[in-house]
């Protein structure tokens, strides 16, 4: 049953009709198995792949690795849980090497209020230890996903030597 996984985490918006004859099931099969998933946790939610560059939305992205003190009992579950909470995070990893231990994405309307965000909330954190922020300039592949900005055509002039 894992092809209808492969199905829905390529394109959501697939129906159950067209999921059943991609994978050779039943249309029950695949309503079943839809349900299985969710109950399950297995499916997490469905969002939208937005190129917001498309848009006239500002949007800022950064990757901000987060060093932090692990706690006794919990690891660093409960640091991790306390910084993932914020509405600016949209993702939060951690990681098995390095200098640091999570890797948060965090988006905002502005680099300022990315900034402010990392050093009223993020860097004030008890048991944070450390933090390096990146921003994103530019997203070429996102989810597998190849972004391609609409309208642009290539006027570089060609140089032959």
């Amino acid at each position: 049953m894992e092809e209808i996984l492969e199905v829905l985490e390529k394109d959501s918006r697939y129906s159950v009709e067209e999921i059943a004859i991609m994978t050779g099931k039943t249309r029950e099969e695949v309503e079943q198995a839809i349900k299985d998933y969710e109950n399950s946790g297995v499916i997490a939610g469905y969002t939208t792949l937005v190129n917001w560059e498309n848009t006239n939305s500002e949007i800022v992205t950064a990757l901000i690795q987060v060093k932090i003190i692990p706690q006794r009992g919990v690891g660093f579950d409960k640091v991790a849980e306390r910084i993932y909470n914020f509405k600016e995070v949209k993702a939060c990893y951690l990681m098995s090497s390095g200098g640091f231990d999570l890797t948060v994405i965090v988006e905002g309307k502005t680099m300022k209020e990315v900034s402010m965000f990392v050093s009223d909330k993020l860097a004030i954190q008890e048991y944070v230890n450390g933090i390096a922020t990146h921003f994103v300039l530019k997203k070429y592949k996102e989810h597998g996903t190849i972004f391609k900005e609409k309208g642009l055509k290539d006027d570089r002039e060609v140089l032959i030597i």
